[in-house]
């Protein structure tokens, strides 16, 4: 049961030293409490209180982390129910289905897929997360062959193994030793064995039930085997499953601290038809599974749902923004334009997009307005004359441009005779209003 703020002040060294960020004990003991702070941010908690503290200030949902490297993918680790509460944490990991009863060359196709996924959206990396090597055949060799050239092919990304069969995950799991694979396919009948593979080769391990209740009592068995990285499989199918029995799982885990569904979730989106796919795995990102399994992964798909689970994991609370900075995109020369613009995400990769495909090779100041985009900055005032005269300035761009000429986004036009005033010697030129208008404007000045 979780602990009071009180409860837990109790068990705090009660120095006030501020180690933690917070002014004092108290503080950090109701930051606790609310699970909006971590233990291991008070340097000086004796081990007695680590123990029984623990529990108070893990998250509702387990952390686990599948891969290894700079690859390595981690889900869970959540509180909240809804994302304007406070952000999601770690994204949903999406894992193509490869099963063994496919030749070599098609398991190596597949595995190239998944390692060539990766696209770059405003200033993010995206990709298909892992493999779940499914042991259709239901043969432990063809399962041990597949894997090998999994292995061999797809060394860098998390990797599933699906069976129910205890000695072909064995054979399977350990040519993955080191990076944290989960042995997916325990159930009722077969945990004991499934949890011994999972415990003695260092990975997580999957259950599947038929429904929430077994689902509960399957996970405290597994703990009891001494696992403890574990993921729900609660065994839906359809949609509507999907959607009831993940948020029953995540309400149980954050509104009632339920421990035994206090887990990440799998669920299951291959359909025959790649369209529904797309659409039962847009369910599966919005209602909280951790693992979303497809059978396909063209690049229309891929960059359907890497959207959608970029702007759902995006805190609402902090617009996505780039350092502020003079970037140069081509190579410019001391005659080449000068634009400025603010620091938006969204903003900066649309502007610096179109000037690439411009082919001018031109300068972009990067102006930080908090994340905000042009309109909106200039209304909370963070993108006035003084503040973009005072960024110009301090960023010592004088000394490389000839001209002396600064472009502004037509949008706020209203600034241009406030910044000739503020940066004397220099020309303020109005640019377009649409970011699709620079490859004309400056084929214009050519």
């Amino acid at each position: 049961m979780a602990l009071s703020g009180v409860e837990i002040f109790k068990l705090l060294p009660k120095t006030n030293c501020k180690k933690c960020g917070q002014p004092t004990c108290l503080a950090f003991a109701m930051k606790l409490a609310q699970r909006q702070a971590t233990l291991d941010l008070c340097p000086d908690v004796s081990e007695e209180a680590k123990q029984k503290l623990g529990e108070a200030s893990a998250p509702p949902v387990r952390p686990i982390t599948l891969g290894a490297g700079d690859k390595a993918t981690k889900m869970g680790e959540e509180t909240v129910l809804f994302r304007h509460d406070k952000k999601f944490v770690n994204p949903c990991i999406f894992a193509l289905e490869v099963k063994d009863t496919l030749s070599e060359a098609e398991i190596t196709a597949l595995c190239d897929q998944v390692v060539s996924s990766e696209m770059d959206r405003v200033g993010q990396k995206l990709r298909i997360d892992g493999i779940m090597l499914s042991n259709a055949s239901g043969d432990a060799a063809k399962l041990e062959t597949a894997a090998k050239t999994v292995a061999a092919k797809a060394a860098a990304v998390a990797v599933i193994i699906n069976t129910t069969n205890p000695q072909a995950a064995e054979t399977a799991v350990k040519l993955f030793a080191g990076k944290k694979p989960l042995v997916f396919g325990a159930n009722a009948s077969n945990l004991e064995a499934m949890a011994t593979v999972a415990k003695n080769n260092k990975a997580a391990l999957g259950i599947s039930a038929a429904g929430l209740e077994e689902l509960s009592v399957l996970t405290e068995k597994a703990k009891g085997f001494g696992v403890e990285d574990l993921v729900l499989d609660s065994g839906a199918q359809t949609a509507k499953a999907i959607i009831e029995n993940n948020t029953l799982i995540r309400r149980a885990a954050i509104k009632k601290n339920f421990k035994p569904l206090g887990y990440p979730v799998i669920s299951f989106a291959q359909r025959g038809d790649s369209l529904l796919e797309a659409l039962v795995a847009s369910v599966c990102i919005a209602k909280y599974s951790s693992i979303v399994v497809l059978s396909s992964i063209e690049k229309w798909k891929n960059l359907a749902l890497f959207t959608l689970r970029q702007n759902i994991y995006t805190d609402p609370q902090v617009p996505m923004q780039v350092e502020q900075k003079i970037y140069n995109i081509g190579d410019p020369k001391p005659d080449s334009p000068l634009f400025v613009t603010t620091n938006f995400s969204l903003t900066y990769f649309i502007v610096s997009g179109e000037i690439e495909n411009s082919k001018a090779s031109c300068r972009l100041a990067v102006m930080d307005s908090e994340g905000l985009s042009v309109l909106t900055a200039w209304a909370a005032g963070k993108f006035t004359a003084g503040k973009i005269a005072q960024f110009i300035i301090d960023s010592g761009i004088e000394k490389e441009v000839a001209n002396k000429e600064l472009i502004i986004p037509g949008y706020v036009a209203i600034l241009s005779g406030s910044l000739e005033e503020k940066l004397p010697g220099w020309k303020i030129t109005v640019g377009p209003r649409e970011a699709n208008a620079i490859p004309a404007f400056l084929k214009s000045r050519a």
